[in-house]
């Protein structure tokens, strides 16, 4: 008798997105990265209270780091509980490392998480390479996603 395999499937659940991020800044590459989280962290994360608005990461030390994300105490962890707004240790290859702190070093590009999210139970961060838009850029983007919608549903209703 032949066992089946099954294959596991991904499991992905998106915990916060960083849409200020989308609107403030021109993404050029997406990487994906772990997080090193305390206990109370990871259960915080798991009920849905993050917030990476106004997190950003920096390269320090041959390490990257998550600063300014903000992830809610857990309400039952008591005297163990965390800080809300620490800097959190980001896990990436060294080679992936080397050529993220490479492409930063340019003028004008940053490091900004995109979301939060966790797959196969483990929470992940996607960064994204960015470069800031000018206000005039902003408009202009927020008049072509606001001519694509009425084209949407201009086809929608033939």
């Amino acid at each position: 008798m032949a066992q089946k395999t099954e294959q596991k499937k991904d499991d992905f659940k998106v915990v916060s997105v960083n849409r200020k991020a989308l609107h403030d800044y021109d993404v050029l590459e997406r990487v994906e990265a772990g997080v090193v989280l305390t206990g109370s962290e990871i259960k915080s994360i798991r009920g849905g209270r993050a917030n990476l608005s106004d997190a950003y990461a920096r390269p320090d030390r041959g390490e990257l780091w998550l600063l300014g994300a903000h992830i809610a105490q857990y309400e039952k962890a008591s005297y163990y509980n965390h800080e809300p707004t620490r800097s959190r240790k980001l896990l990436l290859h060294k080679d992936q490392l080397f050529r993220l702190v490479q492409t930063v070093q340019q003028k004008g590009l940053t490091l900004i998480p995109l979301r939060l999210y966790i797959r196969n139970h483990v929470a992940k961060v996607e960064l994204g390479v960015c470069r800031g838009r000018r206000e005039y850029d902003k408009r202009r983007i927020l008049a072509e996603r606001a001519t694509e919608r009425e084209i949407q549903r201009a086809l929608r209703q033939r």
